[in-house]
């Protein structure tokens, strides 16, 4: 009988498998996909140019521990927090007046939000905001973008209590590529999803497509997407205040749609674009790091609209954005794209976590343990770092880290007695 089984390889499961292996824990990490990384995945939008499908931000840098892991792997990332976003209205850029106005109201969202922390007070940000502003479309999108759901289903106090130290570096050469290299090695069965966990007073009866482990304990790193459509069967079933808590930090929708260009059909133009001239605003990332690339981002029900489109319509949208704002001749530069689709990813069913409002205490119930024997991680448990990957991965760690102090502890009373 093993002593841990890890359920999940991504950014949370690899780093309490490693955690496991540091304590001496008799470890099997299980994972239903092809490849391990989960949500931190790169492909290349060019040759040689790594484009992340999931994340790619070190998000509060000095305190992201995958900083110090991508500098010993030799993954490249910029040490930059400087944003200064074009702004687009009614066909034109806004003048300075406008872009003062618009970058006001932006910090009084983020004042009123901040105050539900200080204050312990909770509700939808889209019910604390200033509805009356003409940028409220802007603060709608931006969370939406910040948590993968739309502002009437965010928790103000949640949104507030997640820690930014304003340090937000890209990793260039791809977060995606960084995870990987961080868990090879890592011993782990792939193609291998988990049906059902079987808790029996003696242990623990894991059962995947592949065959049946038993262990002690069983730590499940899967999505609260995964967790609410039932794609793992609990025996017994999950007590109702497990259930309330997977309910409440649902996972919502956040794609990235990717144009490749031949040429430089962009030339001079902002690196950053917010444009305004649609209902949903879109933030446009025109050529990234230098390369002949453009990227559009959505977030909410927009976002899982456009998703349901296919990747078709998500590249058609981008693409009249930019012709828009560049010109027609735009379109006969485009040389391909990468469109991602998190919603139907089958094995997270959507982007990232967000707690519902009024709901703010729910994420350390979703990480509570059931009889030592059950454990969850993951970004949906992290209280300050949700959403994110180094928040997975610490999260992966704590676990583990309680998982052994519990064993330490078996044996010393077994010694005892």
């Amino acid at each position: 009988m093993h002593d841990l089984v890890i359920v999940g390889a991504g950014a949370a499961g690899l780093g309490a498998a490693r955690a496991a292996l540091e304590h001496g824990l008799d470890m099997v990490l299980i994972e239903a996909s092809h490849r391990i990384g989960g949500r931190a995945y790169s492909e290349e939008i060019l040759p040689g140019v790594p484009f992340d499908l999931g994340c790619h931000w070190l998000h509060s840098a000095s305190l992201n521990p995958f900083v110090e892991i991508a500098d010993r792997l030799g993954v490249a990332y910029e040490r930059t927090t400087n944003w200064s976003p074009a702004l687009r209205l009614s066909g034109r850029w806004a003048d300075d007046g406008e872009s003062d106005d618009f970058m006001r109201y932006w910090e009084a969202c983020d004042q009123v939000i901040e105050a539900c922390r200080t204050d312990g007070r909770d509700g939808a940000v889209a019910d604390i905001v200033d509805r009356d502003s003409p940028w409220v479309s802007f603060c709608d999108y931006w969370t939406a973008l910040m948590t993968s759901s739309d502002s009437d289903r965010v928790s103000a106090l949640d949104l507030a209590t997640y820690l930014d130290t304003g340090e937000n570096w890209p990793v260039t050469g791809g977060y995606g590529n960084l995870v990987a290299r961080f868990g090879a090695g890592i011993p782990v069965t792939l193609n291998s999803a988990v049906e059902r966990i079987e808790r029996r007073r003696t242990g623990v009866r894991v059962h995947t497509v592949s065959g049946v482990v038993e262990t002690r304990a069983v730590l499940v790193t899967v999505s609260t997407g995964i967790l609410a459509n039932d794609r793992i069967a609990f025996d017994p079933p999950l007590p109702d205040w497990k259930r309330e808590a997977v309910a409440a930090v649902p996972l919502g929708t956040h794609n990235r749609i990717a144009i490749a260009f031949d040429g430089d059909p962009f030339a001079g133009a902002p690196s950053s674009i917010i444009d305004m001239d649609e209902e949903v605003p879109m933030l446009l990332h025109i050529k990234p790091y230098g390369h002949d690339y453009a990227v559009g981002v959505t977030g909410g029900r927009f976002a899982q609209w456009l998703e349901r489109a296919g990747a078709g319509a998500s590249v058609d949208h981008v693409m009249s954005r930019l012709k828009r704002i560049f010109g027609a001749d735009v379109e006969k530069s485009a040389r391909g794209h990468l469109v991602t689709a998190w919603g139907g990813d089958p094995w997270t069913l959507g982007a990232y976590s967000t707690c519902l409002p009024g709901r703010a205490d729910q994420r350390e119930v979703l990480a509570t343990p059931i009889d030592d024997q059950l454990w969850f991680a993951g970004e949906a448990t992290s209280p300050r770092f949700f959403a994110t990957c180094h928040g997975a991965y610490l999260s992966g760690i704590d676990a583990v880290g309680k998982i052994a102090a519990l064993r330490d502890e078996t044996r010393t009373d077994e010694e005892a007695s």
